[in-house]
């Protein structure tokens, strides 16, 4: 495995940027990843109270402490945001899926020293997610 996934992999919490309701959408499908997985994973959405049973928070900034990987699948504009929150929080895992890359965000991380995955790894082939 790409060590830098391994490290992404060994927080004890990890934070869904872009967590959705609707369970069509990759927001979704990378929480549920987590939690059939058995990993404990905080969804950040400002419009809901609790996607698959599991309260929510607004903003990258209320994430426990614990949180020290950020799973980010948001559209490349809103990354950049994201990835902002997510320095200012001192996040120290920033794992872009599929189609939210944004090579702006990208730099900052690495500028920071963050540990920045946004090469078209996907978590849900990592873990081996099953659709249900």
């Amino acid at each position: 495995m790409d060590p830098r996934i391994e490290k992404f992999l060994g927080s004890r919490a990890f934070g869904v940027a872009g967590a959705s309701t609707n369970r069509d959408k990759f927001g979704n499908k990378v929480l549920r990843c987590y939690l059939e997985n058995g990993r404990r994973a905080i969804p950040i959405n400002p419009r809901a109270d609790e996607i698959e049973g599991v309260p929510c928070v607004a903003e990258v900034a209320d994430l426990p402490p614990e949180v020290n990987s950020l799973s980010v699948i948001t559209p490349p504009k809103i990354t950049e945001a994201v990835v902002d929150e997510a320095l200012k929080r001192g996040i120290g895992n920033i794992w872009m899926q599929p189609g939210a890359e944004n090579p702006a965000a990208v730099e900052k991380c690495r500028k920071a020293g963050v540990n920045v995955i946004a090469d078209g790894s996907c978590l849900l082939v990592t873990l081996g997610f099953r659709e249900h």
